[in-house]
């Protein structure tokens, strides 16, 4: 898929440490016949910066839809359910393990190893985004 510049994506980090994380950024123009983009990051962690890099092609996708059939924010209690968790500044692969009041679930974020108790508004179903058929697999992790 080829993104423009204006086009709002998210960017998979390759890091150590942050393996697995997405954040928010929107393009500021393609580069090399679309094989890197020029980004800027919507959240920074230092506050009110706004941090622009050049980024490969593979590590950007569109953000996500909400999965098909369901609403784009958790609700219900989903034990072991797949989900990306919102931590302030980037989107996180984890596992519901358990409910904690009305809208609150501890999460385990499996690319690191730690749990955190968040709201259900910083939840969404985990949805894959395959590279080579430009398209979100249609498979809702359960």
């Amino acid at each position: 898929m080829k993104f423009k510049a204006g086009d709002k994506v998210e960017v998979c980090c390759k890091q150590n440490g942050y393996v697995g994380s997405y954040y928010e950024a929107t393009v500021v123009e393609p580069l090399d016949q679309d094989h890197s983009y020029s980004v800027r990051y919507k959240y920074s962690v230092e506050e009110n910066t706004s941090l622009t890099e050049i980024v490969p092609a593979d590590e950007v996708r569109p953000p996500p839809p909400p999965a098909p059939g369901m609403s784009p924010k958790i609700s219900g209690f989903l034990r072991y359910k797949a989900v990306d968790a919102f931590d302030g500044v980037g989107w996180w692969v984890g596992q519901i393990t358990r409910k904690k009041g009305s809208s609150q679930y501890d999460v385990y974020l499996t690319t690191i190893g730690l749990e955190l108790t968040l709201q259900s508004s910083q939840l969404r179903p985990h949805l894959d985004w395959d590279h080579n058929e430009s398209k979100w697999d249609s498979r809702v992790y359960r």
